[in-house]
């Protein structure tokens, strides 16, 4: 029984990283393409590759992670809670993909890890170490500190930017905007596996620690492979209801602008991710990125409907999947023999 639920572990995760693929492709190809700096088609072949790349790299962070991120019961008890948190964070996943609305993977899977491991509590098992930690430190704060600093960043890149190319021809500056816009792109996409292909990396490890498979020592290349290859391969589907909610539906950008949301993006996700190793949402980073550019405009250009509806599913996401994951556990524990 404990190989099968393993077994499920992977699969769940697989489809976990699919889907964060499929819905933050967005992230990096969205303004690319409402600037039209890249077509739809070369923009998703670009995040792929690049995503691939930075999920591939990730593994070699993921086993310190792991390490620190939080501890699960050995055995039967912590495959169920693992694969009770990846299956309500995927749950919630597709229905935000429905919705169009960009919304943290990783909030959803510590949410969903946190609710598993009451339940787990609940009906006479064990806990889930570390998960306050972790509910504090990559849900509480960053929820709270990287959309406010990706908003006042663009908000004030925009004054510069706009100074520099005041004597320029419009449609010179919108080129060169758009030329680095693809830059930008790549570099997001980049951080996005850095960051992303860390968690399901550290989720797979998790699993072969609880199993008994593995002592935790290294990290297998299977482990890499299946999380580069699944986030690609998400990518490459492309979720294009979440892209037009970040390029048309949230703000009205022209390339000078959308070129500061996506550099001010890439450098935050790039030194979060190697510099300090902080658990920053992709997700929340290039969309607030992406209205602060937009708001430092003489004209209003926000949707705040959309906004306000946005912020609230960031709020609900981590409740949503532990009241998810607490039911699917409470299922599960007669099965793992709780």
């Amino acid at each position: 029984m404990t190989v099968f639920f393993f077994a499920l572990v992977v699969i769940f995760a697989g489809v976990f990283a699919f889907l964060n693929g499929f819905r933050d492709a967005s992230t990096s190809v969205a303004l690319a393409v409402r600037t039209r700096a890249l077509t739809p088609t070369v923009a998703v072949l670009l995040a792929g590759l690049f995503n691939f790349i930075g999920a591939a790299l990730s593994a070699t962070l993921a086993l310190e992670v792991s390490r620190t991120w939080i501890q699960l019961p050995a055995g039967q008890n912590g495959l169920t809670i693992l694969l009770a948190g990846l299956a309500s964070a995927v749950l919630w996943g597709v229905y935000n993909w429905w919705r169009g609305i960009p919304s943290s993977s990783t909030h959803a899977l510590v949410g969903g890890l946190a609710g598993a491991g009451v339940a787990s509590v609940a009906v006479g098992g064990n806990s889930v170490g570390g998960v306050d930690t972790s509910l504090l430190f990559q849900v509480v704060l960053p929820l709270l500190l990287s959309p406010a600093i990706a908003f006042v960043g663009a908000y004030l890149l925009v004054w510069p930017a706009s100074w520099a190319a005041r004597y320029t021809p419009p449609n010179v500056v919108n080129g060169r905007s758009r030329r680095a816009q693809a830059v930008a792109a790549g570099a997001i996409a980049f951080a996005h596996g850095l960051q992303d292909g860390q968690r399901t990396a550290a989720v797979l490890i998790l699993a072969l620690l609880a199993s008994g498979l593995s002592g935790g020592g290294s990290a297998p290349i299977w482990v890499a492979l299946l999380t580069a290859s699944a986030l690609t391969a998400g990518t490459l589907a492309g979720g294009w209801r979440i892209s037009y909610t970040i390029g048309y539906r949230l703000v009205r950008l022209d390339p000078l602008r959308g070129f500061v949301a996506q550099l001010c993006s890439s450098v935050l996700l790039l030194v979060g991710a190697v510099g300090l190793h902080w658990p920053i949402s992709t997700t929340h980073t290039v969309t607030t990125a992406v209205l602060g550019a937009g708001t430092n405009q003489r004209f209003a250009a926000t949707n705040r409907r959309v906004v306000i509806r946005v912020l609230a599913f960031w709020v609900l996401t981590p409740i949503a999947t532990a009241a998810a994951a607490f039911v699917l556990e409470l299922a599960l524990s007669p099965i793992a023999g709780l």
